[in-house]
């Protein structure tokens, strides 16, 4: 029998190990990799923890407004924090991001006011006007259109010779099957250039698991097809995510074009507020697993045995948070209410002969 010229089954194994999980902390918050150790300071590092707290209480919160009917729509982290805060402690202010609508955290960390935060969950127009120095763009709804225009803003960037500056952007597992991805990591790779792509794995597209999206075994083996590097990182661990995250800048900033960072988390709580229930679709035993896993306990261990964090420093953190989020509401609640012809007057920069005749007249009613 005549040799067969390739062996499938060997080819696929050797693409799965080419993409390892990077980790750094275990689920007992003990350093299994102090090879890759981040250098942060002490400082740094309380900052960090700071940061992942404040993004818990900041979903509480939310969660608790959304049920209240004084938050539109709303989309769970609670998980997540060490995927997104870690990550977006990488980077800094004069970098460009292009967030989803999961990424409000990430968004807020990057300039932008809780109370319009709040405003943008409600639809209201005050929520999209950003302040002029932060660069960023609303939150994308598109699944996955984030990618393309985050691709476009970084080859922006390398052709105005930005030194020190990249772009950044998130999507989920489920956001990994959709052709915007692919086609934005595809033209990133072909003109190098300066963008960091994140895909959140948190094993869910809303009920789909993730074994039914892809045969793919790893996410992050999809940027080979773009030509440019992809890594898997445990999600839960922000060590290693802040690890991986600021390499991958570094190599955006020498030149060296984008890079692929699939990070593998869990989201604890539903898709969003708008009618999913995770139980119907997963396990107790899913829920266990992760939540063994959770970010914030992890890192707590870690900061706790080098004498850096207390209870009574956690506990103080979340009354501060707690009343800086309850100020934001109250401000929200007093932005002027929006009229209907304003929005014809958004729309349209000059409203011709018929568009002008329903300003004038919903105006009319609006000032009785």
């Amino acid at each position: 029998m005549a040799k067969q010229p390739v062996d499938y089954e060997a080819l696929l194994s050797s693409i799965e190990a080419s993409f390892p999980m990077v980790q750094i902390l275990d689920k007992d918050g003990s350093i299994v990799n102090k090879d890759i150790m981040p250098d942060l300071s002490d400082d740094e590092l309380v900052e960090l923890m700071k940061r992942m707290v404040w993004s818990r209480v900041l979903h509480d919160r939310s969660m608790a407004l959304a049920r209240q009917g004084r938050l539109g729509f709303y989309a769970p982290t609670m998980g997540q924090e060490a995927s997104q805060l870690a990550s977006h402690f990488a980077f800094k202010k004069q970098d460009w991001f292009y967030p989803g609508y999961r990424d409000v955290p990430q968004l807020i960390q990057h300039g932008l006011p809780v109370s319009q935060a709040f405003l943008w969950s409600r639809g209201h127009v005050e929520g999209n006007n950003y302040p002029e120095d932060l660069h960023a763009i609303p939150p994308q709804i598109i699944i996955g259109a984030q990618f393309i225009q985050a691709m476009g803003n970084a080859v922006g960037q390398k052709m105005a010779g930005k030194e020190d500056e990249v772009t950044f952007t998130y999507t989920g597992d489920g956001g990994s099957s959709q052709g915007d991805v692919y086609e934005g990591m595809n033209f990133a790779g072909r003109y190098k250039a300066p963008v960091i792509f994140f895909i959140q794995n948190n094993g869910y597209a809303i009920s789909t698991p993730r074994e039914k999206q892809s045969a793919a075994m790893t996410l992050a083996q999809k940027a080979a097809a773009a030509g440019i590097p992809g890594i898997q990182v445990d999600g839960m661990d922000p060590l290693a995510v802040y690890a991986v995250t600021k390499q991958a800048r570094d190599w955006a900033v020498a030149g060296n074009g984008p890079v692929l960072i699939e990070t593998i988390t869990s989201r604890f709580g539903p898709h969003s507020t708008s009618g999913d229930d995770p139980t119907r679709y997963r396990e107790q035993e899913s829920f266990d697993y992760w939540e063994q896993r959770d970010p914030l306990i992890r890192f707590r261990k870690f900061l706790e045995d080098k004498g850096l964090w207390t209870k009574e420093q956690e506990e103080e953190l979340i009354e501060q948070t707690k009343e800086e989020i309850k100020q934001a509401a109250k401000e929200a609640d007093q932005a002027p209410k929006m009229k209907i012809s304003d929005f014809l007057k958004n729309m349209y920069q000059e409203p011709g002969q018929n568009i002008t005749e329903q300003i004038e007249k919903y105006e009319a009613k609006e000032s009785k």
